[in-house]
């Protein structure tokens, strides 16, 4: 089992039993989920006001594409996985390169391992 060791894990993801089966499998690695959150909107907000370690991020969602929550975590250098349905948008994959993409349906596990690897390495 991978241990995220407390690590703080953003989640944003607009589908309800995936978002909760995602906050399942952080906790489950010794992580603290930050949210779950459905929007662009709670996320910035969750954003002004907690440190995160590390974010889940959904990219098509209710109020718009992911990008300004990727750019507020770009620019605290928080390492990202991308979760999405539909790909990334090209804007997107062109400004954030170094973005580590899964495509649905992936184990929220696999997710979670790639989260847990990343910070164990330091790789943000």
């Amino acid at each position: 089992m991978d241990n995220l060791e407390s690590k703080r894990v953003l989640v944003v993801e607009d589908e309800v039993f995936v978002a909760l089966d995602m906050a399942a499998t952080i906790e489950d690695a010794n992580g603290t989920v930050v949210g779950p959150v459905s929007t662009i909107r709670q996320a910035l907000s969750l954003l002004r006001d907690n440190e995160v370690d590390a974010a889940i991020l959904d990219v098509n969602l209710p109020d718009g594409d992911i990008e300004p929550v990727v750019a507020a975590l770009s620019d605290r250098h928080v390492f990202m996985v991308i979760y999405t349905g539909g790909g990334l948008p090209d804007e997107l994959a062109k400004r954030y390169p170094e973005l580590t993409v899964f495509h649905k349906p992936t184990p929220p596990s696999v997710l979670t391992h790639t989260v847990a690897t990343a910070l164990m390495h330091h790789t943000v």
